[in-house]
């Protein structure tokens, strides 16, 4: 296991999606991959809940909806608003297809939201 607690729980997802699973169990998790996680689960791209044993560490049941793709970006590029296109242009598909996870200094937003609120910041992950 890497450092990257994102990346890891993005590539046991699409691991699992690659051999046509339909839910995926994470043991190692952190606030702010839950909050990633929250946003996916917004756009009906997955649903999640996190278990709570008393014998063991709490853990994510991660079920794949429609999602096509997951990625953490490495590394984080610090971007500014106007050249958060540059970097959708590389990593979705398509303009209207797909979402940015851009973590800025009043949090974490997609990019849509950070056009609206004028804010540039670092990239974190996408997902379509």
């Amino acid at each position: 296991m890497k450092s990257d607690v994102v990346a890891d729980a993005f590539n046991m997802i699409m691991n699992a999606k690659k051999v046509e699973k339909t839910e995926v169990r994470i043991n190692r998790i952190s606030k702010f991959l839950v909050q990633i996680l929250q946003m996916m689960k917004d756009q009906n791209y997955i649903d999640f809940e996190v278990k709570e044993d008393e014998a063991e560490k709490p853990y994510l049941i991660v079920k794949m909806l429609k999602l096509n793709e997951c990625k953490a970006i490495k590394p984080r590029y610090s971007v500014s608003v106007e050249r958060i296109d540059k970097y959708l242009r590389r990593y979705l598909p398509s303009r209207n297809f797909g979402t940015m996870i851009v973590s800025t200094n009043k949090g974490l937003m997609t990019h849509e939201e950070a056009y609206k609120n004028n804010l540039g910041g670092s990239l974190v992950a996408y997902f379509y």
